[in-house]
C-alpha cells in the first residue's frame, strides 16, 4: 500500500515538475543552449528523471504497469490545479467535467 502512496506522490512531483519546466519556457534568453539549459528546465527534468527511477522502483515492489498507469491519470488532475495557482490558467466548465470524468474512471478501476 504505502508504493501506491510514494507513485501518488511522484505523480504529484511530475506535476510540479511540469511547472518548473513551463516557467522555463516562458523567459526569453539570449541564446538557444540557455533557453534550454537554464535552471528551471534542468529542474525539471531532474525531477522527472527521479519520477522514473522511483516508478521504476515501486513496480519493482509490486505495484502493477496497468496500475501505474492508471494512478498516473492523476496528473490530469494535479496540472490544471497546479496552473491555476501558479499561472493564473483558467478551468472552465468543460475541463472540471472531462477531469470528474477522469477521476471517476479510476476510483472505478481500483473499487
Amino acid at each position: 500500500m504505502i508504493y501506491y502512496i510514494i507513485v501518488i506522490l511522484v505523480v504529484f512531483a511530475s506535476a510540479c515538475s511540469q511547472m518548473l519546466l513551463k516557467r522555463g519556457a516562458s523567459i526569453e534568453y539570449s541564446s538557444f543552449i540557455k533557453q534550454y539549459l537554464n535552471p528551471w528546465v534542468i529542474s525539471g527534468y531532474g525531477i522527472m528523471g527521479l519520477a522514473v527511477i522511483v516508478n521504476i522502483y515501486c513496480m519493482s515492489k509490486g505495484v502493477q504497469v496497468k496500475e501505474l498507469s492508471i494512478i498516473e491519470s492523476l496528473s490530469y488532475l494535479f496540472v490544471p490545479t497546479l496552473a491555476l495557482f501558479f499561472f493564473n490558467e483558467k478551468i472552465n466548465k468543460q475541463k472540471v467535467i472531462a477531469i470528474a470524468v477522469i477521476m471517476v474512471g479510476v476510483v472505478v478501476f481500483f473499487i
